[in-house]
């Protein structure tokens, strides 16, 4: 037997060689700009989410901004140098999912997958309508349109990342450098203050301390823990996304994971101290974040830079589902739980599929809640500690079945992050349980249920095709080609030759009815047909009832019955116009046909498009 190949890889002498797509891939700086947009801009929401909630005990409770902040930056500090260790250990990407569908089973992998779709398609809609709150605290006049200008913002985000994830990423490296380093001389400056420069923001809102507490209780710093813990969604993306990354990835990922942990570590805890050292308590209307910047800034031009840099940056933070998310959904589909088209890529190393259905899901989420953010903020942050904590069990059972240099330290460290990020995620949905966090609880199983559907659709599917299996040689069957015509004409004789090519049998078949009139037009068909004699014979197939389907399909069931060991190949001539609303003007038979017969046959269908 001889076996012809090709080497994809030769290049003619004198030619460049072909683009092999890295040109596309990410570096760590423009890795770090396209996939920490959630996490960096999360400080704006971060540290106001612990003060909120420590406001319940009045000032009291708010002496331990600092050291919830400093737990938090601990677990910053653990999940990160977890995620290291996912990156080199799974550099196909896939964060908690692959890690969990490594040691855990593939059950536990399909709930982290499904968290990680939910955060992901969350942190778009909060991210977008976070953005545009802030725009429109700026510019009153325009919260009447703050859906359509929703919207509008991800259509703009969706088209960059169309357009390939380093196009996108280079977009967004100055939105992230201007906000990072606006929030860093904001802390800087601040360490030098003695007190506040200015108050103007605050002033004339209600302050939403409560009365001074005598003591703080565990529960109410737990929950400030865990509130504060949506600063650490976006830790993972970096993880899930490792194939996007140029050669060596497994390096550049790691470096990008690292950098994203000390800078946002700093700027928690930085944001922090000034909370602290300027006794800030929260008001109704103004961010922490504002009163920041006019306590260390002034109510300057330094003060709208940083408003419009996280107005910025909050509405572009979806980037990051945009960089992560496609990748995921390639990984599931590749393992038969998603349909396959999620695996293909476009020519620009972007998978288009994935990013259009973020797109379409985000842009439900954004309709059903009309713009708001504290709509969809309940159910936000859930979905990703299910999957750190997932991602960590999974990473503790790793270092136990590889047994290497130092495994117990790691083991023990993964084993920690378990315990916090599981406290954390059950704090979480206790206490969001009512405001919308249900809907989590009740989609998850929804996903995995789905997932699990997939996959058993397409385990039928590989059953009948015997895909792993050696098919048996192939061999050549008399064949039969079976054409349905209705009139004479070009298409015609090109689906007749056609048919003679394909089969060493042709006929034409023609459904005749018992009106006046279509019997007046069969009867001139087959006077044509005699006359144009194009050694085919013209099969008459009677029908009482006004059908065009059924009756062919049976005309091909009882051939095939009549004539077992022949192939039967129905084709059918369909006219294809130049233009595409020209197909409005065409009846549909050639459908018709193919669906009766699909549905009733073995036959194989073949459907000749002839273009006009």
């Amino acid at each position: 037997m001889t076996v012809l190949t090709t080497e994809p890889d030769a290049v003619p002498a004198g030619e460049e060689p072909p683009d092999t797509g890295e040109r596309h891939r990410l570096t760590a700086v423009t890795g770090l700009a396209a996939l920490s947009l959630d996490a960096m801009a999360s400080v704006a929401y971060g540290p106001e989410a612990i003060v909120l909630v420590l406001a319940a005990a009045g000032a009291h409770g708010l002496g331990f901004t600092l050291p919830v902040t400093l737990a938090i930056a601990a677990l910053l500090a653990v999940l990160v140098a977890s995620y290291r260790q996912v990156i080199a250990a799974f550099p196909d990407g896939g964060g908690s999912y692959a890690v969990a569908k490594t040691h855990l089973g593939a059950r536990t992998s399909l709930v982290a997958a499904a968290s990680l779709v939910l955060d992901y398609v969350l942190n778009v809609a909060v991210a977008v309508t976070a953005g545009v709150a802030a725009l429109t605290s700026a510019f009153p006049g325009l919260y009447g349109d703050r859906l359509w200008l929703c919207l509008a913002v991800l259509v703009l985000i969706t088209g960059v990342n169309l357009r390939g994830i380093v196009e996108s990423a280079k977009a967004f490296i100055v939105p992230t450098v201007v906000f990072v380093g606006a929030i860093f001389v904001l802390i800087a400056v601040g360490l030098f203050r003695s007190h506040p420069v200015s108050t103007v923001t605050a002033a004339g809102h209600a302050s939403v301390v409560a009365g001074n507490a005598s003591s703080v209780g565990v529960l109410l710093l737990l929950k400030a823990f865990a509130s504060g813990c949506s600063a650490l969604t976006g830790v993972e993306a970096i993880a899930n996304a490792v194939p996007s990354f140029r050669v060596p990835r497994v390096r550049r990922a790691q470096r990008a994971e690292v950098a994203l942990g000390a800078v946002l570590g700093l700027m928690l805890v930085g944001l922090s101290v000034l909370i602290s050292r300027f006794h800030l308590q929260p008001v109704a209307g103004v961010t922490v974040l504002a009163q920041l910047a006019d306590a260390s800034l002034g109510h300057n031009w330094a003060f709208y830079i940083i408003q419009f840099a996280t107005m910025i940056l909050l509405a572009l933070s979806a980037n990051t589902s945009f960089g992560g998310l496609p990748v995921l959904l390639k990984l599931l589909a590749r393992d038969n739980y998603l349909p396959h088209v999620f695996a293909l890529k476009a020519d620009r190393q972007v998978h288009r599929h994935g990013v259009l259905a973020l797109a379409v899901v985000a842009a439900a989420l954004l309709v059903f809640s009309g713009g708001d953010t504290n709509t969809l903020v309940p159910m936000f942050a859930i979905g990703v500690f299910v999957g750190f904590t997932i991602a960590q069990v999974g990473m503790v059972k790793h270092w136990r079945l590889e047994r290497s240099s130092g495994w117990r330290g790691k083991a023990l460290l993964n084993g920690f992050g378990a315990l916090l990020t599981g406290v954390s995620t059950a704090v979480v949905t206790a206490s969001k349980f009512a405001e919308g966090a249900w809907l989590i609880v009740v989609a998850l199983p929804l996903f995995v249920a789905a997932f699990v559907a997939v996959h058993r659709a397409y385990g039928r599917i590989g059953e009948r095709l015997g895909l792993g299996r050696i098919p048996e040689a192939p061999h050549r069957d008399r064949s039969l080609v079976i054409v349905p015509v209705s009139s004479l004409s070009r298409l015609t004789s090109e689906a007749l030759t056609a048919a003679a090519s394909l089969g060493d049998e042709v006929r034409a078949v023609t459904v005749c009815y018992p009106d006046s009139e279509d019997r007046a037009q069969l009867h001139a068909l087959e006077r044509a047909w005699a006359e144009w004699d194009p050694g085919v014979p013209l099969v008459r197939l009677a029908c009482e009832r006004r059908t065009l389907g059924r009756p062919i399909a049976a005309y091909v069931r009882d051939t095939a019955a009549a004539e077992p060991g022949t192939r039967v190949t129905v084709l059918i001539p369909e006219a294809e116009p130049e233009r595409l609303w020209q197909r409005l003007l065409q009846n549909q038979r050639g459908a018709v046909v193919a669906h009766a017969v699909r549905r009733e046959t073995d036959a194989v269908i073949c459907r000749l498009r002839f273009r006009l």
